[in-house]
């Protein structure tokens, strides 16, 4: 292409423009293989200058303390979205490959009427607590406590579910009155500039309000991190470097929000319905080919039924196959990249290595595009890197258990702890399971947690805080306290 589209375009301080040094990078279809168009590749210099734009909004104008103002915007932003919504389906599997089936749920719907939750919320929030009078050594006083925003946010997104953590950060923080740059992942850029088009053209968020820049390098998107303009970075992405953004701020103190990879278990106690759980289990690993971090990719079944999990998920996946994200049928598309495609691969060979077997897939697929079999592996037990290791691809581990104890035991033998589930004949059997795994987010007998009212988060190494919820909202804001004689 030899122009930017609208929808590849940054914007900073209130101006949808291309990167100051005018060079851009291709945007590639993960379903062909072939490019579709391009992004601009952000510069320091453009970096700088959204960090700046957003720290003057912050400090001079009222955006922080006009709640009608952001409830208005935040109204007009939801509209906009609901207007464009089939424009921005479509973007999305082309961008990301992601099925259309998804765009009902994560890829756009919820995260959409999570705005418009978040909206809802700050309208009656209450931003100050009276704590009432006491007299603390001695000097009677009246204690307010204050809830304010934070102030300039980086916020930096991952590839695999785009629109839905960009709206999960974006919401909330300007919600809260803070001032935003969002830094999309460089394989997805475009939905995240086309939230900035629509911001610009749709909505009366002041310039330098919300921004929107897309450097293909890390290196240039480190600044969000160390830059002391920045008050707080909200990152969603992979543990590894969930700890170098940690580290990268940590001079400047300012607060991070991790939400980072997960690893979770899907338990079938020995009185469920175990060909239901294999059933389910390997149809949540192949939706969006595997991309999500709260996926269940360890299946743990009672021992005596191992073999007919096994077979079961395989027949599963099996029917799925891996399909064009644009058929109105696909649960499997591509993976996002060459370069996942073959992370996810040289997990095959290390499956095998280790004395596992594929009950079916175990490879990629050769066609244009990024395509990986959904596959099964069994023979390894919890100790096995399959096992251990996030590997962001439509690929189950089947792992028997030897009774309730034996299964939690496995559950949470991980560095992760982002989410699972349990079934069992008895609800009471399963919440008391349920209650001994930790991580941050449990599936019960088939119960759904994903909502936008609902707090999302992990325990150990899958992150710090939480997203969406009062709790998400929150996470946004200081508090302060305020005494005055009584």
């Amino acid at each position: 292409m030899t122009a930017l589209p609208p929808a590849a375009q940054q914007l900073i301080d209130g101006k949808l423009v291309a990167a100051s040094s005018g060079e851009t990078y291709p945007i590639i279809d993960p379903a062909t293989g072939a490019e579709i168009g391009v992004a601009p590749d952000g510069t320091v210099a453009d970096v700088d200058a959204a960090i700046a734009a957003a720290r003057r909004a912050f400090d001079e104008s009222s955006w922080s303390t006009d709640r009608e103002l952001r409830v208005r915007c935040l109204r007009q932003l939801h509209a906009a979205l609901l207007e464009n919504a089939d424009a921005f389906r479509a973007l999305t599997t082309a961008e990301v490959g992601m099925p259309g089936f998804m765009m009902g749920a994560a890829g756009f719907d919820v995260p959409v009427d999570g705005l418009k939750w978040g909206t809802d919320l700050v309208e009656t929030y209450e931003f100050e607590t009276d704590l009432g009078v006491a007299s603390p050594m001695g000097i009677p006083s009246r204690r307010t406590v204050r809830r304010e925003p934070v102030g300039v946010v980086a916020a930096i997104t991952p590839w695999n579910v785009p629109t839905q953590i960009n709206l999960a950060k974006v919401g909330p923080a300007l919600a809260a009155g803070c001032t935003v740059v969002l830094k999309p992942a460089p394989d997805t850029p475009w939905v995240a500039a086309e939230l900035g088009r629509l911001v610009a053209e749709h909505t009366d968020i002041p310039p330098g309000v919300f921004n929107v820049v897309t450097p293909r390098s890390n290196e240039v998107a480190s600044v969000l991190a160390t830059d002391s303009r920045v008050d707080m970075v909200s990152f969603t992405g992979s543990t590894a470097v969930g700890r170098a953004i940690m580290a990268a701020a940590a001079p400047t103190l300012k607060k991070v929000f991790l939400e980072l990879g997960g690893k979770s278990a899907a338990i079938a106690l020995d009185d469920a319905d175990v060909a239901a759980v294999a059933g389910g289990t390997a149809f949540a690993a192949c939706i969006h080919a595997g991309q999500g971090c709260a996926i269940t990719t360890r299946l743990v079944v009672p021992r005596e039924r191992y073999e007919e999990a096994v077979a079961v998920a395989a027949q599963t996946m099996e029917s799925i196959g891996a399909r064009d994200p644009a058929d109105p049928g696909a649960i499997c598309g591509p993976v996002i990249s060459a370069a996942q495609r073959d992370r996810v691969a040289a997990y095959f060979a290390v499956a095998l290595e280790e004395g596992g077997r594929f009950a079916t897939g175990g490879s990629i697929i050769d066609r244009p595009g990024f395509w990986v079999q959904p596959t099964v592996v069994a023979g390894l037990d919890n100790s096995s890197r399959l096992a251990q290791e996030e590997i962001f691809g439509p690929v189950l581990v089947v792992i028997p258990h030897d009774g309730d104890d034996d299964a939690v035991r496995i559950a949470n033998d991980s560095a992760y702890g982002l989410s699972g589930s349990v079934d069992s004949a008895s609800l009471e059997r399963a919440k008391a399971v349920a209650a001994r795994i930790r991580t941050g987010t449990l599936a019960v007998n088939g119960g759904v947690w994903f909502s936008p009212d609902a707090p999302f988060g992990g325990y150990k190494q899958s992150g710090i805080g939480r997203e969406m919820g009062v709790a998400g909202f929150e996470e946004y804001l200081e508090m302060k306290t305020i005494a005055e004689p009584a």
